[in-house]
């Protein structure tokens, strides 16, 4: 670049130049010296579209690696995806950056994204920069591919269907309750490995997106679990006009916060309607449950059966929560910003 044309860029075609332009690897990018991108869908598939925002002091800590931030924003989209049985594409790239947000701290969040985009073969296509009073704010709006008219909506589960969830349910509530309450790791008899498990749970979300394809195949709905799992099946329930019986003691619990209920039952209920999960609910028909089950243990996902959908009664459709002989019934059936 001569030093004419150079002189001529604004600072902000310089950040993008310096951070961004790597991360945009596909040819429809255009190197980002477009102020657009093009896209061709593969052929026989539907475009999945989904957007996310996170938000310093809401969603991570300001002392957080930036790098993980980077991390985290992407996947908290790509979860997303996993839920609808969609392949990633690719995504736009939106930062509001306060003053105190240097080029130290851009070329960490930036590496950091770039190694996830790489990694999950996600890159990026465009986006905006602006500056903010703070807080900082990173919004990616991410698309996927799916064959033609098989996205699992929330609107899928059958009254018959077994209700399912992969991984382990509770740990980033947990985990942020323990960023918040350092001294509850003590409180909760965990060890060093038990805390860490829950701490980098809320840091670092493990989208699903392995198992995608035989969700696709064998579940007639998903979606993710961000608010809670409470709160998202609740959701499902209402968009499919069905209800979701849950046995408690067979939603999935990792080691850490088995021992956090053990000490502290009252948990719970932060623990099934804590958000940042980031795992997927499905409704299989049972014919199904094996063969999904048996797919993706193979990409080292665990699949695990919780519950049924039924038919709605008189309440209408609605999630249901037994422990034992008890109903549970949540003060906050769900995290909301609102």
């Amino acid at each position: 670049m001569n030093e004419k044309a150079a002189a001529s860029e604004s600072a902000e075609d310089r950040l993008i130049a310096r951070h961004f332009r790597p991360l945009a690897t596909h040819p429809g990018a255009f190197g980002l010296i477009d102020d657009a991108a093009a896209i061709v869908p593969p052929p026989g598939c539907d475009l999945v579209l989904k957007a996310d925002a996170i938000i310093g002091g809401v969603h991570f800590f300001p002392d957080d690696d930036p790098a993980t931030v980077g991390r985290k924003a992407l996947r908290v989209n790509l979860s997303d995806l996993a839920a609808k049985g969609a392949a990633p594409i690719g995504f736009l790239l939106s930062l509001a950056l306060p003053r105190d947000i240097d080029d130290t701290w851009l070329a960490a969040f930036a590496a950091g994204l770039g190694e996830d985009a790489a990694a999950f073969n996600c890159p990026l296509f465009g986006g905006d920069t602006d500056r903010t009073p703070g807080p900082v704010m990173i919004s990616i709006a991410v698309f996927g591919a799916v064959p033609h008219g098989a996205m699992l909506m929330r609107s899928g589960p059958k009254a018959g269907d077994v209700l399912v969830v992969t991984g382990t349910i509770g740990d980033a509530a947990l985990g942020l309750k323990l960023r918040q309450d350092p001294a509850a790791a003590g409180r909760w008899g965990l060890d060093r490995a038990g805390r860490d498990h829950l701490l980098a749970r809320y840091l670092l979300p493990q989208p699903r997106n392995a198992a995608a394809p035989a969700l696709r195949r064998h579940a007639t709905g998903g979606m993710d679990v961000s608010d809670g799992l409470a709160g998202d099946l609740a959701k499902m329930c209402r968009a499919a006009g069905v209800t979701a019986e849950v046995d408690v003691a067979r939603v999935p619990l990792s080691a850490a916060a088995r021992a956090a209920l053990a000490a502290e039952p009252a948990l719970v209920e932060p623990a099934l309607t804590g958000g940042d999960d980031f795992e997927v609910i499905a409704s299989v028909p049972e014919a199904e449950l094996e063969a999904l089950t048996a797919e993706a243990a193979a990409t080292g996902v665990a699949v695990t059966p919780i519950g049924r959908f039924v038919a709605a009664g008189e309440d209408g459709p609605r999630a249901i929560f037994r422990q034992g002989e008890r109903t549970l019934a949540f003060a906050r059936p769900s995290f909301s910003h609102f």
